[in-house]
């Protein structure tokens, strides 16, 4: 399985949902740095399962542990670190079931085809919403590098379940559960303090960079950046960001709805995007599936601990996904 991304800012993940240990292996850091261990774990908490009425309940504490390249007070010591989390809380008895009927949604039929029958599915394996906790310890070093560097990123859900209003966002979560089922929704992200002229046109643009990342997250099923697919029902008299010099002499834009890019490389605005993210394919509910054995249909009803919605807790994810990839195009940029 390929599990590796970023050119300079490098990072490879590995282990599987209910293996020993999951982690990554982050390649081109700045040695030397410190970093904040406690801002670190607090980054991967908001990710952690296990919290809240509509997460699932499995219990992990998600703890970073460094097995090289970070010194116990957290200095990076060498240009490679590894990092784990440990798997406390598996269940592998729950997934006997889907070794011959797929769940639907789920990566189970497409993995048998690639990689055999006998790769191990359990929670998902290496296709679970588990392995985005690595990505994490990525993305919350390369968002502390990046402070240091004046840039911040931030993401939020803008909608779950077709609702925008937080109230009403926790009642389709409410409702869904209550009734075997889930919802997915938007997740809008913005970095600011980008520098101006980074990236590259074609495939190495920074949208590029940014979406390969964030389809590494299993639910997202889409993203656009600035006006996204709107832009398609505008005129360029209105998608157009009118240039203008600011009051400290930089040049700036009056509108974003090419989302800080232009050509692959950013105007100094803040970058933005958003991510679609699709419902839980873990759902109580019965679903038809078929018995890869038996050549037959068959009925299935998932067992388990799932969230009824993943949105509240793939927005600290999203910034990650984000951080990793305006980090390497940085890394990429300073070395030129």
């Amino acid at each position: 399985m390929h599990n590796t991304i970023g050119d300079k800012y490098q990072l490879t993940v590995f282990g599987a949902s209910h293996a020993e240990e999951i982690g990554v292996e982050i390649r081109g850091l700045p040695v030397g740095f410190k970093i904040d261990k406690e801002i670190l774990q607090a980054f991967m908490a908001r990710r952690a399962p296990g919290q809240g009425p509509h997460a699932t309940s499995r219990s992990e504490a998600d703890e970073v542990i460094f097995k090289e390249g970070v010194t116990e007070d957290g200095r990076i010591s060498a240009g490679k670190i590894i990092a784990v989390i440990r798997n406390t809380d598996v269940r592998r008895k729950d997934y006997e079931d889907i070794r011959c009927v797929p769940r639907p949604g789920h990566a189970d039929y497409t993995a048998r085809l690639r990689y055999g029958e006998d790769l191990d599915m359990s929670g998902g394996g290496a296709f679970s919403g588990r392995m985005t906790a690595p990505l994490c310890i990525a993305g919350g070093i390369a968002l502390q590098i990046l402070a240091a560097l004046g840039v911040s990123v931030r993401a939020k859900a803008d909608m779950i379940g077709g609702e925008t209003e937080s109230e009403r966002m926790s009642e389709a979560i409410e409702a869904a559960a209550a009734e075997g089922d889930s919802v997915g929704g938007i997740i809008s992200c913005e970095a600011t303090g980008v520098p101006a002229g980074i990236g590259d046109p074609m495939f190495d643009g920074i949208e590029n960079k940014i979406a390969r990342i964030a389809f590494g997250i299993p639910a997202v099923k889409g993203i656009e950046f600035g006006s996204g697919f709107a832009a398609a029902a505008m005129r360029g008299s209105e998608h157009n960001d009118a240039f203008y010099y600011d009051e400290d002499g930089c040049v700036r834009t009056r509108s974003n709805h090419s989302g800080g890019i232009l050509g692959g490389i950013t105007d100094g605005m803040p970058v933005s995007f958003r991510v679609a993210v699709k419902p839980t394919p873990s759902i109580a509910k019965e679903q038809e599936s078929v018995d890869l054995q038996a050549k037959g249909t068959a009925r299935l009803t998932i067992q388990g601990r799932h969230d009824p919605c993943i949105v509240p807790r793939a927005v600290p994810v999203v910034e990650a996904a984000c951080a990793c990839a305006l980090l390497d195009v940085i890394v990429e940029d300073k070395m030129r």
